[in-house]
Formats: C-alpha cells, sequence, structure tokens
C-alpha cells in the first residue's frame, strides 16, 4: 500500500518507468506505442521524467511543445481511457498525497486536450 506522495526526480522516475511498463504490455495501447517508440523508449522515459518533473516539482526542465508528436496516432477517446485507467492505478498503486492527485488530474486534463486536438485535425482534413 502507498504511504507517500511523490517528492523527488527518484518518484518521478519510479512512475513514468512503472507507468510505461504496464503502457507496453497493455493489448490496447501497447501496439501503438511500440510502433512509434521503436528503438526510442530510453529517449521517451528521459523525455516524459523532465515533464513530469517540471509540472509536479517544479523543476525546469523540460522545454517543448508536448502535442505535435502526437497528432497523427490512430487514437481516439477508447485508448485515452485505457491510458488513463493504467496512469491513474500506478499513481495509486505508488504513492498517496497532493502530488499524486496533482499528477492524476494533470494527466485527465492532457488526455482530454490530446484527444479534442486530434479530432479536430483529424476531422479538419478530412473536410
Amino acid at each position: 500500500m502507498a504511504t507517500q506522495d511523490i517528492s523527488s526526480l527518484g518518484d518521478i522516475k519510479l512512475l513514468v518507468n512503472t507507468f510505461y511498463a504496464k503502457v507496453q504490455d497493455d493489448d490496447l495501447i501497447g501496439p501503438i506505442f511500440n510502433e512509434k517508440m521503436l528503438g526510442r523508449w530510453p529517449e521517451h522515459l528521459e523525455k516524459m521524467y523532465r515533464f513530469w518533473q517540471t509540472i509536479l516539482l517544479e523543476e525546469h526542465t523540460y522545454s517543448g511543445s508536448p502535442f505535435p508528436p502526437h497528432k497523427h496516432l490512430p487514437v481516439n477517446q477508447t485508448h485515452f481511457d485505457r491510458w488513463m485507467e493504467i496512469f491513474n492505478s500506478t499513481v495509486d498503486f505508488l504513492f498517496v498525497g497532493k502530488l499524486a492527485e496533482e499528477a492524476k488530474i494533470r494527466a485527465a486534463n492532457m488526455a482530454y486536450m490530446f484527444n479534442y486536438k486530434i479530432e479536430y485535425f483529424r476531422n479538419a482534413e478530412n473536410l
């Protein structure tokens, strides 16, 4: 049972590594991630460490725009729902506290925005 909150880069790495290990093995979203990340998982994980470190610990190590690499992924609401299910269960298994809850809120907001923008661009291209 989780007894501590997210408080360090080590915690961020534990969260990211545990989450993406589950993602890679997932029947629904695993194949999409594994195809996109083929040979680039270490690079992606490093980027995710910096992203979450910036958001949760306010240590500004990430710069960039997270959305563009996701713009043309073959995903829909079902995929984002599964992503959130895995993310939330990972956070809840590993951590408890204010930043753990903040991580889940931020992830939900990001999933909503990414899905909305992907649908928008997909529909715009089909006009």
